[in-house]
């Protein structure tokens, strides 16, 4: 089933920066995707548990929670995916710099999202 949205506005509502909001996000907005997150919780959970710490939890966490945060907007996803095709093919140093630059927005937008801000 799909969500109606304008453009720019979200698939679905910002979730929770919890696995199981996490993994119905990603099931619903990116299913593509769903084996990676799946394999990416494994090994942070296995990680976690040789080092007796959840920091490898809470960077899963962040990372999937910006992977949401930018994939729930269709053409912020879509811009992304054109940027990082970009790089491979740019020469010329200054655009490849532009071109960093408007990854690292989004990147920075969904950080905030994922926080809150």
């Amino acid at each position: 089933m799909s969500t109606p949205h304008h453009d720019g506005e979200a698939l679905i509502p910002r979730p929770s920066l919890t696995t199981a909001a996490l993994r119905a996000a990603v099931a619903q907005i990116a299913p593509a995707y769903l084996g990676q997150f799946v394999d990416h919780l494994d090994q942070a959970t296995e990680q976690a548990a040789r080092q007796s710490t959840v920091a490898p939890l809470q960077g899963f966490l962040a990372q999937w929670g910006e992977f949401v945060a930018i994939h729930r907007h269709p053409a912020k996803a879509a811009r992304l995916q054109e940027l990082e095709r970009k790089v491979a093919e740019i020469t010329d140093r200054e655009a490849l710099t532009a071109v960093l630059a408007e990854i690292r927005e989004i990147t920075d937008a969904a950080r905030r999202d994922v926080a809150g801000e």
